[in-house]
């Protein structure tokens, strides 16, 4: 293979920044055409196609994704070399990660801590809802989403799902909200609760579970995002159906208690991937080390 061109390289870093030939054209004051064939003449030497059209925009595809990372990085080296000669060096990895916006930070820091002190690795941290991070995932401006809402798979989107664990889930609150009653009934009937959203796995598990135990609890608050739960559930407000990991700190120092674990009901964690030629090598360590 021929050495490559690194003024190719440089060009359909623009272009794929812009998203738009035309835009890019007039940033490198270029021609239209001119640059059409550049990036064509890059195409050639990798045997890759780099875009895709949809209507007016240039989306990359999965080589040009990757093809994009590598630019990144040697164009960044280079910036870096002129800005500073101390430099830390190192090939530096990237990995792009999103999460859903309601989701434990205690278990996302759990799955990425066998890569947290690493020197080489570059920690991207994106956190949102389901349709907008399955979208990142799809157009592989991400590399692995954590998620406790599985997608539906389908055909057009190859979605991988990856079980990485499931949590059981208690009921938590400060010592004096639980103490002296240790009944499950007792607490759900007269201590105010907070809840996860309708639209939870968990809250149809504790609805079922109320509806048997022909309880009408009492809702303090109703919260889609684990992290409001842990504050209120902190401040006193009622005592919180949720994972203990979420207020592990809490649990071990004894400012919060475990009153009751609900037998029947389980939070479980995913990792969703999507199928890709080029996939990034730290999501496969990392989810071997899930395992």
């Amino acid at each position: 293979m021929s050495k490559l061109n690194y003024n190719h390289l440089r060009y359909f870093r623009a272009v794929a920044r812009e998203g738009n030939l035309t835009r890019a054209a007039e940033q490198l004051n270029l021609s239209q055409s001119a640059l059409s064939v550049q990036i064509r003449k890059l195409e050639e030497q990798l045997g890759q196609e780099l875009f895709e059209r949809r209507g007016r925009q240039l989306h990359l595809t999965e080589a040009g994704r990757v093809t994009l990372d590598y630019a990144d990085t040697i164009f960044t080296a280079g910036e870096e070399l002129i800005g500073t000669l101390n430099t830390t060096g190192g090939n530096r990895k990237a990995l792009r990660i999103g999460a859903l916006a309601t989701l434990s930070r205690n278990f996302q820091i759990g799955f990425l801590e066998p890569i947290l002190d690493r020197p080489d690795v570059e920690i991207i941290l994106r956190s949102g809802g389901p349709v907008e991070l399955h979208q990142a995932l799809a157009s592989l401006s991400l590399d692995v989403i954590l998620t406790n809402q599985p997608p539906a798979n389908d055909a057009i989107t190859p979605f991988v799902t990856h079980r990485l664990a499931e949590q059981r889930v208690s009921l938590i609150g400060l010592p004096d909200q639980v103490q002296p009653i240790n009944d499950l009934p007792a607490l759900l009937a007269t201590r105010p609760l907070i809840l996860p959203t309708r639209e939870t796995s968990l809250r149809v598990g504790f609805d079922a579970l109320a509806d048997r135990l022909d309880i009408r609890p009492q809702i303090a608050a109703e919260v889609d995002d684990m992290a409001m739960m842990r504050l209120l559930t902190r401040e006193g407000i009622g005592l919180a159906v949720m994972p203990p990991i979420v207020v592990k700190d809490e649990l071990e120092s004894g400012y919060l208690v475990e009153a009751v674990r609900l037998t029947d009901i389980a939070e479980t964690f995913y990792a969703i991937t999507i199928e890709r030629k080029f996939p990034n090598p730290l999501v496969k360590e990392l989810l071997a080390a899930s395992a």
